[in-house]
């Protein structure tokens, strides 16, 4: 199994940005955490993190033939990005959509996610554990196929 995990706009700056809700650890924590775990499971993971929207379209559409699975935390272009939607949709590759907070919980305008439509699952407000989580379900997703 290979997964995939994709890390949109200012990830890069966890540990720092707002961290009463994301808490105070780094990008480079959060994969080290996805790593260890995924290595116990036998499963292949790889990384990307951007703050603009073509390249994680382009980052998606390079998933084809290399991944079974993306792990995708969008940012804020969960709320805006049908581009986004558009490539999980057109790479026909499942996708788990992930985020740190409980976006339910927050500000109107984050309860928009156009990704989800074309997502296997949700998964919100477990923090970092959200993304061991997402590996697991795309692992039994793989075995149920």
């Amino acid at each position: 199994m290979r997964i995939l995990v994709i890390n949109g706009p200012n990830l890069n700056m966890l540990g720092r940005r707002e961290p009463e809700i994301y808490g105070r650890e780094t990008l480079d924590d959060l994969i080290a955490l996805i790593r260890d775990h995924a290595a116990k499971k036998g499963i292949e993971v790889s990384f990307y993190q951007s703050n603009h929207e073509g390249d994680l379209v382009d980052a998606i559409q390079g998933a084809l033939g290399t991944a079974d699975g993306i792990v995708i935390n969008p940012g804020a272009y969960t709320h805006t990005s049908i581009a986004l939607l558009d490539a999980v949709k057109a790479a026909g590759i499942p996708a788990v959509e992930v985020h740190i907070s409980d976006v339910t919980k927050r500000e109107k305008f984050r309860q928009t996610s156009y990704i989800r439509q074309a997502c296997v699952a949700t998964i919100m407000g477990k923090g970092f554990a959200g993304y061991t989580e997402a590996v697991d379900l795309l692992a039994a997703y793989g075995d149920g196929k």
